[in-house]
């Protein structure tokens, strides 16, 4: 996966407008959502970049729309007893009236196993786990109770593009009383292959929600945090449909990449994001992310990494590569220059946060 850059401007307005559309929720009340056929793009997310004032303004109403129209079918998935095959808590959407929960199939891998699914209301049902596919990542639920449940319509994941505004929630950290789930805007990276990659950012417990394009259908389904952090990743809704009737079903199969069947996606992670500004040899740390690996060795921001196991190092992308081919558990010793000084840091890495 490649290391992405962002636009500074479009980082920046990133930032700004999730702030705002928390905000934009909880002053949207209970005003009844737009409907598709509602939903028109403003000229301003279809240019590279927003150029004004007036074209920000005009994504934070549109943004204010979408989010008041899928938050209601936005929800927190907890395992009803901790045991073999529970999952971990995490997220999903429901995509039709009867209950049917799309999530990420680390958070409910085993099937016939009881979900506590909490909508935004504070509204708590049961959910049955259906099939999981353990390599692409997907897994679907069931709604125990009969009823009527707010529901988000599921798009085409194969008609994504480079750069298409998108949004991104869940419930980071995990279910928190009184606080809806958080909205975070981004872009994609690249055109959708076996993962839909987004800079659109995640933290543990966002895993199993939702990706919408901007007119509020599901486009994918969180899976797993990106190393660097603009580069996250997401299960296409595509993937959902090619595999429904054997979830349906309660069938589970396929094994996650460096894991055995059943076991989360957990490839090694070192937890920094590097300083893209850097132009001097080797890779500045721009952000360490607190309680990672990185941040219990002791490294810090400014720190620059001029090597790993005695290898040189030149840019993220090779360090990228040398932590992802390794497992958690793994030491690894970084030479590090601090200042004047020059160190050796040994790090444990540790499973990436879901």
């Amino acid at each position: 996966m490649a290391t992405q850059r962002l636009r500074p401007f479009g980082l920046a307005c990133a930032g700004v407008m999730a702030l705002w559309v928390l905000i934009a929720y909880a002053e949207a009340g209970h005003a009844a959502p737009a409907t598709a056929d509602e939903i028109k793009l403003p000229a301003a997310l279809l240019k590279p970049n927003p150029e004004n004032i007036e074209d920000l303004r005009a994504i934070e109403s549109h943004v204010k729309t979408i989010v008041a129209k899928v938050m209601p079918a936005v929800v927190n998935v907890k395992p009803e007893a901790k045991g073999p095959g529970g999952g971990g808590q995490g997220s999903g959407v429901v995509i039709s009236e009867d209950g049917y929960v799309l999530t990420a199939a680390h958070v409910a891998p085993a099937p016939d196993k009881v979900f506590v699914i909490t909508f935004p209301d504070g509204k708590q049902v049961k959910a049955k786990s259906l099939g999981s596919n353990g390599k692409q990542d997907d897994g679907m639920l069931k709604i125990m109770e009969e009823g009527k449940y707010p529901f988000c319509e599921m798009g085409k994941s194969s008609d994504l593009q480079k750069g298409q505004w998108c949004i991104a929630i869940g419930h980071p950290g995990g279910l928190k009383p009184g606080r809806t789930p958080p909205v975070r805007v981004g872009r994609i990276n690249a055109p959708p292959g076996t993962w839909v990659t987004t800079e659109a950012v995640l933290v543990g417990g966002d895993s199993g929600g939702p990706l919408f394009d901007m007119y509020g259908k599901v486009i994918g389904i969180h899976s797993r945090i990106g190393n660097p952090l603009t580069a996250n990743m997401h299960v296409p809704v595509d993937q959902y449909k090619t595999d429904w009737e054997r979830m349906v079903a309660g069938e589970r199969w396929g094994n996650p990449p460096g894991g055995q069947k059943g076991q989360p996606i957990a490839p090694a992670w070192l937890g920094i994001q590097n300083d893209p500004d850097y132009t001097g040899q080797g890779i500045r740390i721009g952000v360490v992310v607190a309680d990672s690996p990185a941040s219990k060795a002791g490294l810090m921001a400014n720190d620059v990494i001029m090597g790993l196991n005695s290898k040189r190092l030149t840019d993220f992308e090779e360090l990228r590569s040398e932590i992802v081919r390794r497992k958690a558990g793994d030491e690894v010793t970084l030479e590090i220059r601090r200042s004047r000084e020059t160190l050796q840091v040994k790090v444990t890495l540790d499973k990436a946060p879901q």
